[in-house]
């Protein structure tokens, strides 16, 4: 129940609006065939940040590999560790009070995710 009520709480105070901004950008960043990777790993990010409570992104097996390690590569380098930087300014900021903590641990894992997306996956 308490992750039940976690993620309810989360997405009525902007896990519904961090999650739509993750999948519109993934959508654009679809649009060409250079931007599908950059845009499938945006929807992975929208797909955590919608129920963050009792999951975690977590390496696939045989990760990190080169391949994900050339593309978290190129993902930072276009600009990409700026979401990790929100992330980790809103969990800064929720962390402040006992009861944000939850919240803030939250963004902190999603900071993670989010600077190092490719050979990640969902449990």
């Amino acid at each position: 129940m308490g992750k039940f009520l976690g993620n309810l709480l989360w997405l009525l105070l902007g896990g519904i609006l961090i999650a739509g901004i993750y999948y519109i950008v993934g959508l654009v960043m679809c649009i060409t065939f250079i931007g599908i990777p950059f845009g499938v790993q945006l929807f992975k990010l929208g797909t955590y940040a919608l129920w963050p409570f009792g999951h975690e992104l977590v390496d696939k097996p045989n990760e990190p590999g080169c391949l994900s390690i050339v593309m978290n590569l190129i993902w930072i380098l276009l600009g990409w560790w700026e979401i990790a930087l929100i992330h980790l300014t809103f969990g800064l900021l929720l962390s402040i009070t006992i009861v944000g903590i939850p919240w803030g641990l939250q963004h902190f894992k999603m900071a993670i995710g989010s600077i190092f997306p490719f050979g990640k996956e969902i449990r």
